[in-house]
């Protein structure tokens, strides 16, 4: 019944392409092209794309004739007013669902897959739309995750490229479990991601890639949003973080680590994972192991905010998640600046879903407020992102070879942060989105 509630989500949101999808060569005329984040733009250049490939980025605007091409053969874009980048990546969001203020904090005793799945798809035409071509799915149910993804990738509905880690790695009583009801309801979850001890940590992992997992999420400390008061110190053990990190590694699979305290992100760093979420309280320490392995931080700044924001509008807050936001709030920004000096590896990351999905730009309007240079701000959405995905060779640049993933802005984002807010179009593997003058 599940499988077949699903099938009806998906199809009922068939989404119509533009009609230059099925011309195979698009010419992109744009004026200011930022092709390699972090280094300056380039003026009035011609892009060449090949089915969802970039074929050739060129000087001038160039017409179809001058490449070699017949015009039947040929969309060309007008992008002559647009600051064109990379499509962005969010290296943190839960797409199958959206934090309400006015909502029934119990709902989710009545919800069934297919409700989660029926809200992905807007949260995922919104994502895309907003100028985040890939994002980084830390979360959701293996059922949902796996059909939507294969949804987009058939066109089937309009979303990102998602790369799925099919729910999180616990400590049983940890940040992913749950907390305070009575037995029949603990019963009904059959969570595999729940975990104890260094060989059952280890399962867990096997069971997430053997659910499609694309890569592993481990709660290593407790979190903001869990309603229990046991803080946010450090819950998985320095050896079942070790065991999961190697075990991942055996299947191909990278390690993202929620962390906030101190003493949970340095575990989790000592243990080798690949990447570092929220990071709220960052030593010297930390700092250190930063550098020495190479792993990368995903502040999510724009979650610390949201909540912060929430609590003003939301009566409904539990008092343990209440207390943990006026922990935790406050002390983002400085840890962020933290990482800034001690010259971290930073990749963009929203937690959306805690924020509200299709205003993931406010993560750059953070990243500068805090001290980041605009253009390192693009680069951590870009490069640094798809570093960290492994993707590098497929994503992140506009030069040739890469996949056909671009976004523009009318204004110049490099003078205005606040341009990238109002995304003006979105171009995923070769197909326009939004906007495009023809």
């Amino acid at each position: 019944m599940a499988k077949s509630l699903l099938s009806l989500v998906l199809l009922v949101s068939i989404s119509f392409f533009s009609s230059e999808a099925t011309a195979q060569i698009k010419i992109l005329h744009v004026g200011n092209l930022l092709a390699e984040p972090g280094t300056p733009p380039l003026q009035k250049q011609t892009v060449v794309i090949d089915n969802n490939k970039i074929k050739e980025v060129r000087a001038g605007y160039l017409e179809a004739s001058q490449l070699g091409f017949n015009n039947a053969d040929v969309t060309v874009i007008d992008l002559k007013s647009q600051f064109v980048m990379p499509g962005f990546i969010d290296m943190h969001t839960h797409i199958t669902g959206e934090r309400d203020p006015n909502g029934n904090p119990h709902e989710w005793t009545t919800l069934e897959e297919a409700d989660a799945a029926f809200e992905a798809i807007p949260h995922s035409k919104t994502t895309l739309e907003a100028g985040f071509t890939t994002v980084r799915n830390l979360g959701g149910d293996p059922h949902i995750m796996n059909a939507l993804k294969r949804a987009i990738s058939k066109g089937l509905i309009t979303g990102p490229r998602i790369i799925a880690s099919n729910g999180a790695i616990s400590a049983t009583g940890g940040h992913g479990d749950f907390h305070g009801y009575r037995d029949e309801i603990m019963g009904m979850d059959k969570n595999p991601g729940i975990c104890n001890g260094e060989d059952d940590c280890s399962r867990a992992v096997r069971a997430r890639v053997k659910s499609g997992a694309d890569v592993i999420k481990i709660t290593a400390t407790g979190g903001v949003l869990s309603n229990t008061a046991a803080g946010v110190g450090q819950q998985l053990t320095d050896a079942e973080m070790k065991a999961i990190v190697a075990t991942a590694a055996s299947l191909g699979r990278k390690v993202a680590a929620h962390a906030h305290e101190a003493e949970g992100v340095n575990a989790a760093l000592r243990a080798g994972v690949n990447s570092i979420e929220h990071g709220s309280y960052l030593t010297d320490e930390s700092i250190k192991l930063f550098q020495q392995t190479g792993a990368y931080l995903v502040p999510t700044l724009l979650a610390g905010v949201s909540v912060t924001e929430e609590m003003n509008v939301n009566p409904n807050i539990p008092s343990a998640i209440m207390d943990k936001i006026k922990q935790v709030g406050p002390v983002v920004e400085a840890s962020f600046k933290k990482a800034l000096k001690g010259n971290v590896n930073i990749a963009f990351g929203t937690d959306s879903g805690v924020s509200k999905h299709g205003t993931n730009a406010r993560e750059f309007v953070l990243m500068v407020k805090y001290g980041m240079d605009e253009n390192e701000a693009i680069k951590t959405a870009t490069i640094n992102a798809a570093t960290l995905l492994g993707m590098e060779n497929q994503l992140g640049t506009i030069t040739k070879g890469k996949l056909a993933d671009l976004v523009a802005v009318e204004g110049d984002p490099l003078k205005d942060i606040n341009e990238l807010m109002d995304i003006d179009f979105v171009m995923k593997d070769g197909i326009v989105f939004k906007g495009g003058k023809r």
